[in-house]
């Protein structure tokens, strides 16, 4: 099971929709930016930045594994599905191209 800690912004609808896709099976967790949830404490352990969006993939490699940034994540959820991000080399240059695109 995957924690989706999320708001409703552009970066936020990421993984949500990665995480749909895949089919994975997750939680959504609302994160209200604007009363300044990200920065208790809790949510500091999950997103050292205090940014949203960030997992906790509790079946991840080795036992649970915690990831920020919208970018990280993405690649984490293809990486662990198995889908969306091909093998061979110009493929996956390409694709990674596409990703680092729409982090910035």
């Amino acid at each position: 099971m995957i924690d989706c800690y999320t708001w409703t912004t552009d970066n936020g609808y990421k993984p949500r929709m990665m995480l749909e896709e895949t089919g994975l099976p997750h939680k959504i967790i609302p994160v209200n930016i604007r009363e300044k949830q990200q920065m208790t404490p809790e949510f500091l352990k999950i997103s050292p930045g205090h940014k949203i969006p960030a997992i906790v993939d509790h079946d991840g490699p080795g036992g649970t594994m915690t990831l920020c940034e919208s970018g990280a994540i993405l690649f984490y959820l293809a990486e662990k599905a198995g889908r969306f991000f091909p093998t061979e080399p110009g493929k996956r240059a390409e694709t990674m191209q596409w990703l680092m695109f729409q982090m910035s």
